[in-house]
Order: structure tokens, then sequence, then C-alpha cells
């Protein structure tokens, strides 16, 4: 065997986001600090502070305690909550993470993504090797069809990566054949009973960002998932 300080990380191919750029508290601009969108400041980073979406945290959560090769396929409209599950996901897992967008994922990075999952994994955001490979593909059903019929032979049983597991989103998955879909595990993604969790958290953010301004009714800013209500709040907080 060989010690884990002589194996040479490869670089990252263009294209693919690895977990140190994902979850890194570097800032590239010293000790400068700038504010951040509420969506992203109050992003969950672990699936237990999820709001709503008790079966995925479920799911996911055994996976975390047991993974395997599969791969996951997240469905549902925007804004509930499939790609910060994906983050989250990644994190509790501690693999070293391949986030590529459905605007990146030509063939050639596709490619390059999955070459590396054959290569020892190595976990960039805590600087020590890991155990899995975790590969994220952002709108799924928006991905080019040489993409789409690589990863049909990719995830298929004889050709599966090891160590790996592939989690995607997508809003349509009509738009996605069944030999894709049958390779699959399908997670859809839905705000239903979310309401009062989200003007909770609304409430909790008003709190914190304006302690001494009468808040509105913010039970009027909810609407039909977290991120959209948080873009709401956001304005009213401009407004006050």
């Amino acid at each position: 065997m060989f010690s884990q300080q002589f194996i040479e990380q490869p670089a990252t191919p263009a294209g693919v986001k690895a977990m140190g750029d994902l979850f890194s508290n570097s800032n590239p601009q010293g000790e400068l600090a700038y504010p951040l969108p509420l969506t992203e400041e109050f992003r969950p980073r672990v699936l237990a502070d999820l709001i709503g979406l008790e079966r995925i945290k479920r799911v996911l959560g055994n996976l975390v305690k047991a993974p395997r090769c599969c791969a996951i396929l997240a469905c549902g409209a925007p804004g509930t909550g499939k790609s910060v599950s994906a983050m989250a996901f990644a994190q509790e897992l501690g693999a070293e993470t391949h986030r590529i967008s459905s605007q990146e994922c030509k063939l050639e990075t596709l490619q390059n993504a999955i070459a590396m999952c054959h290569r020892v994994a190595f976990n960039f955001q805590t600087g020590k090797p890991a155990t899995w490979h975790l590969v994220i593909i952002e709108e799924c059903d928006a991905i080019s069809s040489a993409s789409q019929l690589y990863l049909l032979s990719k995830l298929d049983s004889t050709d599966f990566p090891p160590q790996t597991i592939f989690f995607f989103t997508c809003n349509n998955p009509e738009t996605l054949s069944e030999r894709f879909l049958s390779r699959c595990l399908r997670l859809d993604y839905n705000s239903y009973g979310s309401s009062a969790e989200i003007a909770s958290l609304l409430e909790k953010v008003w709190t914190l960002k304006a302690p001494n301004t009468p808040a509105p009714n913010l039970k009027k800013l909810v609407s039909g998932n977290v991120r959209e209500s948080l873009g709401r709040l956001e304005i009213a907080l401009l407004e006050a």
C-alpha cells in the first residue's frame, strides 16, 4: 500500500467543481467579508436543517450511514431543495465531490469527472483521504444527448465507477428516457405542509437582521418554496 502523503492528487478538470470550491471558507479578498444573499447565508449545511422533506432526509440520512454505489434522481420544481439537499448530503458523506451544471456538462467534462472517480478519493474540505466520490449533475434534463447516452453506459451495473454515488437534479423528468430513469432511485421534492416551518425561518431571519424594526406580516411572504420566501423577505428588509 502507498502512503497517502505520496499520492499525487490530480487537478480538477475544467467545468467540474471540487469539494474545496463548494464549501471552503477561504476568502480570496483577504479578510474582507461581503454580505451574502439570504438564500446562501441561511442555506442548510446538514440534512437535519432542511425544511420539510422528511422522507428525503430519512432516505439520504440512511444512505450516509450505509453508502453504496447508486444514482439518485431528485425531481421537483425550482426552489424545493434539490440542490441544497445534494450539498448537505455531500457534506455529511465527506466524499470527494464533483459538481457539474447542465451548461458545463459536455461529454469531455463528464468523462473527466468520471475518470477521477477511478482514483483515490480526497476530501478537499477536510484535507484528508475520503472513501467515496459524489458526482452532482444539476438539471440533468437539460444536458446534451451525447452526455445522456454516455451516462447510460456508466450507470449500468457492468461499468459503474467504484465507490461512487451520482446525484442528479431535474425539474422535468418527462424529458429523460425510460432507460435513464430505470437506472436511478427517484426522490420527489415538494413544499407541501412546510408553510409553518418557512414562516418560522422568516421570523428568525428578521429578528437577526432587523431586531429593532417591527416585522411585517411574515406569513404573507411565505410562498411555495423556501428560496422564493427568502427572496421576498430580503426585499422587505431592504424596504424597512
